[in-house]
């Protein structure tokens, strides 16, 4: 009688917090079923492709940093100055932000090589 009453109070996101967590347990038991065979291992990276990595994100966030740094500056001016140009600074501002994202890009197929 005391347990029913137990899970009588109880209610829906403890339910489903708990079934999460079972899952996520099973889920972290059953892992070495689908592991890959040794055979199929990927290569060590090397040094340059780690440089290069480095390098091809290090670049590309100080580029938009500096980038960015110009253009909210400008687009603070413009905005005072003219509240209706809001939207236009935005797409500047994400225009100088991707060059950041196609870093973080370059350096996932950098890293991408060593398999």
């Amino acid at each position: 009688m005391a347990l029913h009453a137990c899970w009588a109070q109880m209610n829906f996101k403890s339910i489903a917090l708990l079934a999460g967590l079972a899952i996520t347990v099973f889920s972290m038991l059953t892992y070495q079923t689908f592991a890959q065979e040794a055979e199929t291992a990927a290569k060590p990276l090397t040094g340059e492709q780690l440089i290069g990595a480095g390098l091809a994100f290090g670049l590309a966030a100080l580029g938009a940093g500096v980038g960015l740094g110009y253009v909210g500056a400008a687009g603070l001016a413009a905005i005072s100055d003219n509240p209706k140009m809001q939207s236009r600074v935005f797409i500047f501002i994400g225009m100088v932000e991707s060059i950041a994202i196609y870093g973080i890009v370059m350096m996932f197929i950098i890293l991408g090589q060593g398999q």
